[in-house]
This record gives structure tokens, C-alpha cells and sequence, in this order.
């Protein structure tokens, strides 16, 4: 039977953030400034890639999917929550929420895979040099970028679908900031257990596959640069590596709590996606633009600088 014969419910009420009343205008400065934040590096990035033909390699194409995504991942629920923080305005329509949901999967999970995709860059590019470039030429990599797209879209549809087949025609309201899938089946009128089993399977299925081939692929570099006896190499390595490393850590610490453990408090667990949602889309450009002195130097040239010398 369709979406419509199921719901009665035809829009929900947000609760917002738990125990914020009197910090409103406080809160609201420093999410709009997170956001702001977010908007104007991942887009000076973007732009930067775009602009400079020599930043027009595998690794940047890379690191522009990663800043369009985290465009798109901030903007999920960081302007419903400035809403409702400064208007309160808690409403969401069905179909609002249903959209928060898929694109939030949808966007968190295509961004698992393209840190899995980026480790798997750098061990080609660290343990395979001389071959790099038939390894990881423009066709695969456009496949391998396309791929983490594809992927993610059939595994939201899935979990999106099933959560939304269900009937929902009680209680409206969501003890929570945005539409995720845990606090709105728990709103349906119907036994959840097989939406939730799938849910906590697929969404620790991907992130888990991606640590795992994350860390087969620092463990072969690993293994490539014990057998280094230059310290020159040492440095490069580590240079190339540190920023994906603190990105993948910074990814998966939030990931791991949220979805083994959906009964944590609502404190923590609203902490933990508050750091997901609005901190670490600013982070990224953040951590990977103060480490790249070419980024860096195509930022200059935009803004009518000089080009360093090299």
C-alpha cells in the first residue's frame, strides 16, 4: 500500500535542542557562525579547485566531492535548527522530514565511502608511486567517486522507504532537533523492532566496512614505510596521511555511538550530532587548507596575491 493510505500524520513538531531555554539567542550566534563558517571555506576550496589548473589532479577532484558534501551535510538540519531557535517555529511537514532523513543518510554515507576511497588514493599513491597513474587513472577515479554517490542513494532509498511505510497516525512530536530515524519510527503506531534491526545493521554495516578498508589501507602504508630508510620519505608520508587520518577519526568517533547504542542519553547523543552536523563540515576545509601549502597558494592567487615561489 502507498505512503498515503498509511499516515495520518501529516507533519511533525521538533522539540529542538534539550535544556537550551534561555540560551536561544546564544545558541543561534554560534550555530550561524559554524554554518557561515562551513558555507565560506568548503566553497572557497570548491572554488579554488575549480579555478587553478594545478589543482586539477586525482587527489583535489577528491577533495572537491568531499567539499560539496559537507556543503550539503551542514545544510541538512542547520537551518531548520536556526529556525527554530530564533522564530520557533518547530513544525516540519512530512515531506520535509522525510527529505532530512534521506539526505542525511544519504550524505553521511557517501561521505564514509569517499574517506574509504581517499585512504585507498594515498596507498596508491605512497606504496605504488610509479604506477599511480594507470592505477588510479580519471576513468576509475570518476567511477570510484560515482560509485560512493550510487551507493549511498540505494542504501538511504532503503531505510527512508521503510521508515516511512510505516503507519504514523499518534503523537506528532519529536523529542529531538531534526527528523533522524530513531526518534521518528518511535512515533509510528506499529511495532518498529524490524525498521530499527535494519536500520542499526545497515547504518553499522557501511561505517564498519569503511573503517575496516581504511584500516587495512594505513597498515600496508604502514608496513611500506617501516621499510623506508629515508627521512625524507618518513616526512612526506606523514605529511600526505596526517589530515585524511584526523578527518577519518573526527568522522567515525561521533558515527560509533550514535548508531550502536541508540538508547544513550539524550545529552550526549544530542552533543554528539551537534559536533557531527555543524562542527565537523567546518573542520574539513579547516584541517586540509592550513596543511596544503597548493590549496593555500591558489587561495592567494584568487584573492590577487602573488604565487609563492617554488
Amino acid at each position: 500500500m502507498g505512503l498515503v493510505n498509511h499516515t495520518v500524520v501529516t507533519h511533525f513538531i521538533l522539540l529542538g535542542i534539550p535544556d537550551a531555554n534561555g540560551l536561544q539567542t546564544i545558541l543561534f550566534i554560534i550555530f550561524l557562525a559554524f554554518y557561515l563558517c562551513t558555507l565560506l571555506g568548503n566553497l572557497l576550496i570548491f572554488s579554488a579547485i575549480l579555478t587553478d589548473p594545478c589543482l586539477h589532479t586525482l587527489m583535489y577532484f577528491f577533495l572537491c566531492n568531499l567539499s560539496m558534501l559537507d556543503i550539503g551535510f551542514s545544510s541538512i538540519s542547520t537551518p531548520k535548527m536556526l529556525t527554530n531557535l530564533w522564530f520557533q517555529s518547530r513544525v516540519i511537514s512530512l515531506g520535509g522530514c522525510m527529505s532530512q532523513i534521506f539526505f542525511y543518510h544519504f550524505l553521511g554515507s557517501s561521505e564514509c565511502l569517499l574517506y574509504t576511497v581517499m585512504a585507498y588514493d594515498q596507498y596508491v599513491a605512497i606504496c605504488h608511486l610509479l604506477r599511480y597513474r594507470l592505477i588510479m587513472n580519471r576513468r576509475v577515479c570518476a567511477l570510484l567517486a560515482a560509485g560512493t554517490w550510487i551507493t549511498s542513494s540505494f542504501h538511504t532509498t532503503i531505510l527512508t522507504r521503510l521508515a516511512f511505510m510505516l503507519p504514523y497516525c499518534g503523537s506528532n512530536v519529536g523529542d529531538y532537533f531534526f527528523c533522524d530515524i530513531f526518534p521518528v519510527v518511535k512515533l509510528a503506531c506499529a511495532d518498529t523492532y524490524i525498521i530499527e534491526t535494519v536500520t542499526l545493521t545497515n547504518t553499522g554495516l557501511v561505517p564498519i566496512t569503511c573503517f575496516l578498508l581504511i584500516l587495512t589501507s594505513y597498515i600496508r602504508i604502514i608496513y611500506f614505510v617501516l621499510n623506508m630508510y629515508s627521512a625524507e620519505g618518513w616526512r612526506k608520508v606523514a605529511s600526505t596521511c596526517t589530515s585524511h587520518l584526523v578527518m577519518v577519526t573526527l568522522f567515525f568517533g561521533p558515527c560509533a555511538p550514535v548508531y550502536t547504542q541508540p538508547h544513550l542519553s539524550k545529552m550526549l547523543m544530542t552533543a554528539v550530532q551537534i559536533f557531527g552536523n555543524v562542527v565537523m563540515p567546518m573542520l574539513n576545509p579547516a584541517i586540509y587548507t592550513l596543511r596544503n601549502k597548493e590549496v593555500k597558494a591558489a587561495l592567494k592567487k584568487m584573492r590577487g596575491g602573488q604565487m609563492p615561489e617554488h
